[in-house]
Protein backbone atom coordinates (compact mmCIF):
# COMPACT_ATOMS: atom_id res chain seq x y z
CA UNK A 1 0.00 0.00 0.00
CA UNK A 2 1.50 3.43 -1.37
CA UNK A 3 1.29 6.04 1.46
CA UNK A 4 -1.31 8.07 -0.45
CA UNK A 5 -3.48 4.93 -0.28
CA UNK A 6 -2.94 5.62 4.14
CA UNK A 7 -3.50 9.24 3.97
CA UNK A 8 -6.78 11.03 5.06
CA UNK A 9 -8.91 13.36 2.94
CA UNK A 10 -8.17 15.95 5.12
CA UNK A 11 -4.20 15.39 5.26
CA UNK A 12 -4.48 15.46 1.38
CA UNK A 13 -6.25 18.80 1.46
CA UNK A 14 -3.93 19.74 4.22
CA UNK A 15 -1.13 18.87 2.24
CA UNK A 16 -2.47 20.75 -1.12
CA UNK A 17 -2.52 24.00 0.84
CA UNK A 18 0.90 23.80 2.13
CA UNK A 19 1.90 23.08 -1.77
CA UNK A 20 -0.16 25.64 -2.88
CA UNK A 21 1.56 27.96 -0.13
CA UNK A 22 5.31 27.07 -0.66
CA UNK A 23 4.75 27.82 -4.91
CA UNK A 24 3.24 30.96 -4.11
CA UNK A 25 6.41 31.84 -1.99
CA UNK A 26 8.38 30.84 -4.88
CA UNK A 27 6.78 32.76 -7.11
CA UNK A 28 6.49 35.72 -4.74
CA UNK A 29 10.42 35.79 -4.46
CA UNK A 30 10.81 35.46 -8.36
CA UNK A 31 8.75 38.32 -8.29
CA UNK A 32 10.55 40.21 -6.42
CA UNK A 33 13.16 40.15 -8.93
CA UNK A 34 10.98 40.28 -11.82
CA UNK A 35 9.97 43.91 -10.41
CA UNK A 36 13.65 44.86 -10.11
CA UNK A 37 14.37 44.49 -13.54
CA UNK A 38 10.51 45.08 -14.71
CA UNK A 39 11.86 47.62 -17.03
CA UNK A 40 13.84 45.26 -19.00
CA UNK A 41 11.18 42.96 -18.81
CA UNK A 42 8.59 45.32 -19.83
CA UNK A 43 10.77 46.26 -23.17
CA UNK A 44 10.84 42.73 -23.76
CA UNK A 45 7.62 42.23 -23.39
CA UNK A 46 6.64 45.23 -26.02
CA UNK A 47 8.94 44.13 -28.81
CA UNK A 48 6.72 41.60 -30.91
CA UNK A 49 3.89 44.74 -31.19
CA UNK A 50 6.77 47.69 -31.07
CA UNK A 51 6.97 47.62 -34.60
CA UNK A 52 2.66 48.22 -35.08
CA UNK A 53 2.93 50.97 -31.63
CA UNK A 54 2.64 55.01 -33.92
CA UNK A 55 4.21 56.63 -30.96
CA UNK A 56 6.68 53.25 -30.47
CA UNK A 57 5.14 52.80 -26.77
CA UNK A 58 2.30 51.11 -25.68
CA UNK A 59 -0.85 53.90 -24.04
CA UNK A 60 -2.36 53.97 -20.76
CA UNK A 61 -5.65 55.97 -19.54
CA UNK A 62 -5.58 56.10 -15.38
CA UNK A 63 -3.21 57.25 -12.88
CA UNK A 64 -2.50 53.46 -12.02
CA UNK A 65 -2.13 52.00 -14.88
CA UNK A 66 1.62 52.28 -15.59
CA UNK A 67 2.15 51.54 -12.00
CA UNK A 68 0.36 47.78 -12.26
CA UNK A 69 1.95 47.12 -15.69
CA UNK A 70 4.93 46.80 -13.43
CA UNK A 71 3.59 44.40 -11.00
CA UNK A 72 1.83 41.82 -13.72
CA UNK A 73 5.44 41.96 -15.29
CA UNK A 74 6.98 41.27 -12.39
CA UNK A 75 4.24 38.79 -11.41
CA UNK A 76 4.91 36.79 -14.92
CA UNK A 77 8.35 36.95 -14.39
CA UNK A 78 8.13 35.41 -10.84
CA UNK A 79 5.97 32.52 -12.16
CA UNK A 80 8.75 31.74 -15.24
CA UNK A 81 11.23 32.03 -13.01
CA UNK A 82 10.17 29.89 -10.53
CA UNK A 83 8.65 27.05 -12.57
CA UNK A 84 11.45 24.94 -11.34
CA UNK A 85 9.82 25.46 -7.87
CA UNK A 86 6.11 24.75 -8.37
CA UNK A 87 6.93 21.76 -10.42
CA UNK A 88 8.99 20.89 -7.33
CA UNK A 89 5.75 21.11 -5.21
CA UNK A 90 3.52 19.53 -7.63
CA UNK A 91 5.83 16.22 -7.59
CA UNK A 92 5.95 16.53 -4.15
CA UNK A 93 2.21 16.57 -3.47
CA UNK A 94 1.52 13.36 -6.14
CA UNK A 95 4.57 11.31 -5.28
CA UNK A 96 3.25 9.42 -1.85
CA UNK A 97 0.80 7.76 -4.57
CA UNK A 98 3.47 6.81 -6.31
CA UNK A 99 5.55 3.42 -5.97
CA UNK A 100 9.22 3.53 -5.00
CA UNK A 101 10.06 2.99 -8.84
CA UNK A 102 8.40 5.43 -10.10
CA UNK A 103 9.81 8.18 -7.45
CA UNK A 104 12.94 7.72 -9.32
CA UNK A 105 11.86 9.80 -11.82
CA UNK A 106 11.14 13.35 -9.97
CA UNK A 107 14.29 14.93 -11.41
CA UNK A 108 13.43 14.30 -15.28
CA UNK A 109 9.93 15.43 -14.05
CA UNK A 110 10.99 18.67 -12.99
CA UNK A 111 14.07 19.35 -15.57
CA UNK A 112 11.89 18.13 -18.44
CA UNK A 113 8.49 20.36 -17.26
CA UNK A 114 10.65 23.59 -17.06
CA UNK A 115 11.90 22.60 -20.22
CA UNK A 116 8.64 22.30 -21.70
CA UNK A 117 7.24 25.36 -20.32
CA UNK A 118 9.93 27.51 -21.22
CA UNK A 119 9.65 25.82 -24.98
CA UNK A 120 6.32 27.12 -24.28
CA UNK A 121 6.96 30.88 -23.75
CA UNK A 122 9.64 30.90 -26.36
CA UNK A 123 7.75 29.45 -28.93
CA UNK A 124 5.21 32.18 -28.58
CA UNK A 125 6.84 35.05 -28.03
CA UNK A 126 9.71 34.03 -31.22
CA UNK A 127 7.39 32.53 -33.63
CA UNK A 128 3.55 33.06 -32.49
CA UNK A 129 3.17 36.72 -31.53
CA UNK A 130 4.83 38.31 -34.74
CA UNK A 131 2.63 35.98 -37.23
CA UNK A 132 -0.41 36.87 -34.94
CA UNK A 133 0.48 40.78 -34.94
CA UNK A 134 1.52 40.88 -38.62
CA UNK A 135 -1.93 39.44 -39.30
CA UNK A 136 -4.52 41.05 -36.44
CA UNK A 137 -3.16 44.57 -37.13
CA UNK A 138 -2.29 44.68 -40.89
CA UNK A 139 -5.52 43.06 -41.80
CA UNK A 140 -8.24 45.16 -43.97
CA UNK A 141 -5.42 47.60 -45.03
CA UNK A 142 -3.05 50.60 -42.73
CA UNK A 143 -5.30 53.58 -43.07
CA UNK A 144 -6.52 52.76 -39.54
CA UNK A 145 -4.00 52.95 -36.88
CA UNK A 146 -3.49 50.83 -33.47
CA UNK A 147 -4.24 52.46 -30.06
CA UNK A 148 -3.15 49.81 -27.64
CA UNK A 149 -3.26 50.32 -24.11
CA UNK A 150 -0.80 49.09 -21.86
CA UNK A 151 -3.81 46.98 -19.49
CA UNK A 152 -5.10 45.56 -22.56
CA UNK A 153 -2.03 44.50 -24.36
CA UNK A 154 -0.21 42.90 -20.90
CA UNK A 155 -3.54 41.05 -20.11
CA UNK A 156 -3.13 39.35 -23.59
CA UNK A 157 0.04 38.74 -23.76
CA UNK A 158 0.11 36.99 -19.79
CA UNK A 159 -2.44 35.09 -20.60
CA UNK A 160 -1.83 34.00 -23.94
CA UNK A 161 1.87 33.38 -22.82
CA UNK A 162 1.00 31.11 -19.59
CA UNK A 163 -1.59 29.52 -21.73
CA UNK A 164 1.40 28.40 -24.42
CA UNK A 165 3.39 27.28 -21.77
CA UNK A 166 1.25 25.19 -19.66
CA UNK A 167 0.03 23.58 -22.98
CA UNK A 168 3.56 22.42 -23.95
CA UNK A 169 3.40 20.28 -20.81
CA UNK A 170 1.49 17.64 -22.79
CA UNK A 171 3.95 15.51 -22.63
CA UNK A 172 4.65 15.34 -19.26
CA UNK A 173 0.82 14.87 -17.93
CA UNK A 174 0.60 11.64 -20.56
CA UNK A 175 4.25 10.23 -19.57
CA UNK A 176 3.28 10.58 -16.26
CA UNK A 177 -0.25 9.28 -16.55
CA UNK A 178 1.32 6.13 -18.54
CA UNK A 179 4.09 5.96 -15.42
CA UNK A 180 0.98 5.38 -12.74
CA UNK A 181 -0.76 2.90 -15.13
CA UNK A 182 -3.76 4.76 -16.05
CA UNK A 183 -2.92 5.13 -20.07
CA UNK A 184 -0.61 3.39 -22.54
CA UNK A 185 1.14 3.81 -25.77
CA UNK A 186 -1.42 1.42 -27.61
CA UNK A 187 -4.15 4.20 -25.61
CA UNK A 188 -2.82 6.56 -27.36
CA UNK A 189 -2.39 5.44 -30.74
CA UNK A 190 -5.82 4.88 -30.64
CA UNK A 191 -7.22 7.62 -29.48
CA UNK A 192 -5.38 9.77 -31.79
CA UNK A 193 -8.85 10.73 -33.97
CA UNK A 194 -10.11 12.34 -30.41
CA UNK A 195 -7.28 13.94 -29.17
CA UNK A 196 -6.81 15.97 -32.29
CA UNK A 197 -10.25 17.29 -32.43
CA UNK A 198 -9.48 18.01 -28.61
CA UNK A 199 -6.23 19.73 -29.63
CA UNK A 200 -7.56 21.60 -31.99
CA UNK A 201 -10.44 23.31 -29.74
CA UNK A 202 -7.84 24.10 -27.04
CA UNK A 203 -5.40 25.61 -29.77
CA UNK A 204 -8.68 27.96 -30.92
CA UNK A 205 -9.38 28.60 -27.07
CA UNK A 206 -6.02 30.02 -25.95
CA UNK A 207 -4.36 31.94 -29.24
CA UNK A 208 -5.57 34.96 -31.01
CA UNK A 209 -8.49 35.00 -33.35
CA UNK A 210 -6.81 34.08 -36.81
CA UNK A 211 -5.86 30.57 -38.22
CA UNK A 212 -2.34 31.06 -38.52
CA UNK A 213 -1.87 31.05 -34.51
CA UNK A 214 -4.02 28.14 -33.90
CA UNK A 215 -2.19 26.31 -36.59
CA UNK A 216 0.79 27.31 -34.73
CA UNK A 217 -0.36 25.97 -31.96
CA UNK A 218 -1.73 22.75 -32.99
CA UNK A 219 1.40 21.65 -35.08
CA UNK A 220 3.45 21.14 -32.19
CA UNK A 221 0.94 19.92 -29.65
CA UNK A 222 0.37 17.14 -32.38
CA UNK A 223 3.91 17.16 -32.47
CA UNK A 224 4.22 16.79 -28.52
CA UNK A 225 1.21 14.04 -28.48
CA UNK A 226 2.66 11.77 -30.93
CA UNK A 227 6.67 12.49 -28.95
CA UNK A 228 4.79 11.38 -25.84
CA UNK A 229 3.59 8.24 -27.57
CA UNK A 230 7.92 7.65 -28.45
CA UNK A 231 8.82 8.14 -24.81
CA UNK A 232 6.15 5.94 -23.32
CA UNK A 233 7.00 2.99 -25.65
CA UNK A 234 10.96 3.90 -24.69
CA UNK A 235 10.57 4.19 -20.44
CA UNK A 236 8.06 1.16 -20.51
CA UNK A 237 8.35 -1.34 -23.13
CA UNK A 238 6.63 -4.51 -21.48
CA UNK A 239 3.47 -2.21 -21.60
CA UNK A 240 3.63 -2.29 -25.33
CA UNK A 241 3.93 -5.47 -26.86
CA UNK A 242 5.72 -5.93 -30.41
CA UNK A 243 3.13 -5.46 -32.93
CA UNK A 244 0.94 -2.59 -31.41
Amino acid sequence: MTEEQQMSLVEHLSDLRRRLILSLLGIAVGMALGIWQSELLLELIRKPIQPYLQSGGLVFTGVMDKFLAHLKVGALGGLILACPWWLYQLWQFISPGLYKNERKYAVGFIVSGTILFMMGVGFVYFFVYPAAFEYLLNVGGNVDKPMITISEYLGFFITTTVMFGLSFELPLVLVFLALVGVIDAPFLKRNRRFAIPGMSLVAAIITPPDAISMLMMLVPMVGLYEISILVIQYLLPKANPAGQ
